[in-house]
């Protein structure tokens, strides 16, 4: 797990995450409401995905 790094976490019961590839810089969103979960590309309003530069990491 050390190409992702969580960089915000909201929630106990209902849980949401965001987690940055460290290799890519493309941000993911994590949900977790019980026992379903997803892990997904975070997308900003054009549909393309998020980009944290990696040197900023």
């Amino acid at each position: 797990m050390d190409r992702f790094k969580k960089t915000y976490v909201q929630g106990s019961l209902e849980v949401f995450e965001i987690w940055v590839d460290t290799e890519t810089g493309v941000n993911y969103i994590f949900h977790r409401n019980g026992n379903a979960a997803g892990f997904t590309p975070l997308l900003d309003e054009n549909g393309q995905p998020i980009v944290t530069p990696v040197t900023s990491l």
